[in-house]
C-alpha cells in the first residue's frame, strides 16, 4: 500500500495555534450538544408534545448517529482530506441546528437532532487527525491536553448554559436557543477555518470499506439504541433482542474485516503500541465520567431540589480539575507519565468514594461533595490525556485517520454506555435515599477497572515520548 501525503503550500504559514482553536472550537460545540439538551427537555415536552420515547429519541438521537458514523468519518476524512471533511461536517453540523432550532414537531426536531450527529461524526474524527499530523513530541502532548479539556468543558458548559438559557427565555423563544446559538459560532468557524486548515491528509491507495461500514454500523446502533431507549420503554424484550444480536453483528464486523482487502480498522492500527490497551481503558473511563455527571445531574436537581442552573455550577471545580490536571500532566518527568494513568484511576475511585460517604446522610454533604468532585475531575484527566497520547505516540500519520475514528468512537460508547448503564441504575434505586450512594460505589469499581486494563502499559517500553 501506497501512502502520500500532501500539504498545500500555505499550510506551511498555518499558526498551530489558530488551527488548535479552530477545531476544538468545532470539538466543543459536538460535546457541548451531546448535554445542553438534557436541561431543556422539560420544556421541549410540553412545547411540542412529544411523548416520552419521542423526547428520549431527541435527546439521544444526536448521540447514536454520532457513535455509529464515527470511524466512518474517520475514514472519509483519510481518503478526502482531514480539512474539507472538518468542514463539510462544521456545515452539516450548522444547518442541522438551524433546523432543529426552527423546529415545529418532534418528529423534524428528531430528523434534524440525526442529522446533527452525523454532521458531528464527520467532522470530529478530524480534530485528532489534524492534531496528529501537525504536532510532534511534547507540542503534541500539549495539544492533547487542551483537546481533552475541551471536552471536559464542554460536557460541564452545556448543562449550565442549557440552564442559563431556557431561564433567560429570550423573545418567547423557550428552549430554541439551546440550538440556535450554534449557527452563529458555526458560521464564524467555516469562515475562519477555510482559512486557517492546512489542506494536508494522507492519500492511500485504498478505498471505502463497505462492508466493514456496513456490519460495524448495525452491531452499533443495535448495541446503542436499546441502552438509550431501554429505561424509556422498561427494557422491552426487542432492545435484550437487539443487544443479543450486536454481538453477533460485532463477530460478523470482524470475520468481514479478517477477508477485507481494505480494511476500516487496519490490523496494524491494533498491532500498534498501546492502541488496543488505550482504547479499553478510554471507554471505562469515558463510561465512568458520562455514567457520574449523568447520574450526579439527576440526583442534584431530583433528589436534592437543586436548579438546573445551580447543579450546573457545582460541576465547575471538577471542570477545572480536569483542565488543570489535562494542561499539566506532562511537566511530569517522563518515567511518570506511563504510572500517572493507573494513579489517576484510583484518585478517581477514591474520590467516588468520598462522593458515596457525602451523600450517604441524603444532603449535599458540603464541603466533602466538592472535595470529591475535584478528585473526579483530576483523576479523569490524569487516566484519560495520558491515554490519548499513549495511544497515538506510535500511530503513523498514514493511520492517524483510522487511530482517530477508534480513539472517538471508543469514548462516544463509553459516554452512551456509562449514561445508560448509571443512568439506569440510579433511576432503579430511585427515590430511595441511597441511589447516588450505590451508584458512586459502582463508579469507583469501573474507575478501578480502567486502570487495571491500563496496566499492560507500565510493562512495555515508554511510547508517548
Amino acid at each position: 500500500m501506497t501512502t502520500v501525503t500532501t500539504r498545500a503550500p500555505a499550510a506551511r504559514r498555518t499558526s498551530p495555534g489558530l488551527l488548535l482553536t479552530v477545531i476544538l472550537a468545532g470539538q466543543f460545540m459536538a460535546v457541548l450538544d451531546a448535554t445542553i439538551v438534557n436541561v431543556a427537555a422539560p420544556t421541549m415536552r410540553a412545547d411540542l408534545g412529544a411523548t416520552g420515547s419521542g423526547l428520549q429519541l431527541v435527546i439521544s438521537g444526536y448521540t447514536v448517529a454520532y457513535a455509529m458514523l464515527l470511524i466512518t468519518g474517520a475514514r472519509l476524512g483519510g481518503l478526502f482530506g482531514y480539512r474539507r471533511l472538518f468542514l463539510t461536517g462544521l456545515v452539516v453540523f450548522t444547518a442541522a441546528s438551524l433546523m432543529c432550532g426552527l423546529a415545529t414537531s418532534a418528529g423534524v426536531l428528531i430528523a434534524f437532532r440525526l442529522m446533527q450527529g452525523a454532521g458531528a461524526a464527520l467532522m470530529v474524527p478530524q480534530v485528532l487527525s489534524l492534531i496528529q499530523v501537525t504536532y510532534d513530541g511534547a507540542a503534541r502532548g500539549r495539544a492533547l491536553g487542551v483537546y481533552a479539556t475541551v471536552i471536559s468543558a464542554g460536557a460541564v458548559v452545556g448543562q449550565v448554559l442549557g440552564g442559563l438559557l431556557v431561564t433567560a427565555d429570550l423573545f418567547g423563544t423557550a428552549w430554541r436557543p439551546v440550538f440556535l446559538v450554534n449557527v452563529p459560532i458555526g458560521l464564524a468557524l467555516l469562515a475562519v477555518g477555510a482559512r486557517a486548515l492546512p489542506a494536508v491528509h494522507v492519500r492511500r491507495e485504498r478505498g471505502l470499506d463497505v462492508p466493514g461500514l456496513v456490519t460495524l454500523s448495525l452491531a452499533v446502533c443495535l448495541l446503542v439504541v436499546p441502552l438509550v431507549l431501554g429505561h424509556e420503554e422498561d427494557w422491552p424484550l426487542w432492545g435484550w433482542i437487539a443487544m443479543g444480536l450486536s454481538v453477533l453483528a460485532f463477530c460478523a464486523f470482524l470475520l468481514v474485516e479478517r477477508r477485507a482487502a481494505h480494511p476500516l480498522v487496519p490490523g496494524r492500527l491494533l498491532h500498534a503500541p498501546g492502541v488496543a490497551v488505550a482504547a479499553s481503558s478510554i471507554f471505562l473511563v469515558m463510561a465512568a465520567y458520562g455514567g457520574w455527571l449523568f447520574a450526579m445531574a439527576l440526583h442534584l436537581q431530583g433528589g436534592l431540589g437543586d436548579s438546573a442552573l445551580r447543579a450546573g455550577c457545582l460541576f465547575v471545580p471538577a471542570a477545572a480539575a480536569f483542565g488543570l490536571t489535562s494542561l499539566n500532566w506532562k511537566r511530569l518527568p517522563a518515567g511518570l507519565h506511563r504510572p500517572v494513568i493507573v494513579a489517576s484511576a484510583v484518585v478517581t475511585a477514591a474520590g467516588e468514594l468520598a462522593l458515596a460517604a457525602a451523600l450517604a446522610g441524603g444532603g449535599h454533604g458540603e464541603p466533602l461533595l466538592e472535595i470529591s468532585f475535584v478528585a473526579v475531575g483530576a483523576g479523569m484527566a490524569g487516566t484519560f490525556s495520558p491515554l490519548m497520547a499513549v495511544a497515538l505516540a506510535r500511530v503513523a500519520p498514514a493511520d492517524a485517520a483510522d487511530a482517530s475514528g477508534l480513539l472517538a468512537m471508543m469514548l462516544q460508547l463509553g459516554q452512551v454506555v456509562g449514561v445508560a448503564v448509571f443512568g439506569t441504575l440510579f433511576l432503579s434505586l430511585a427515590p430511595s435515599a441511597h441511589a447516588a450512594t450505590v451508584t458512586s460505589l459502582w463508579l469507583a469499581a469501573v474507575s478501578l477497572a480502567a486502570g487495571g486494563c491500563a496496566l499492560p502499559l507500565l510493562r512495555t517500553r515508554r511510547v508517548n515520548r
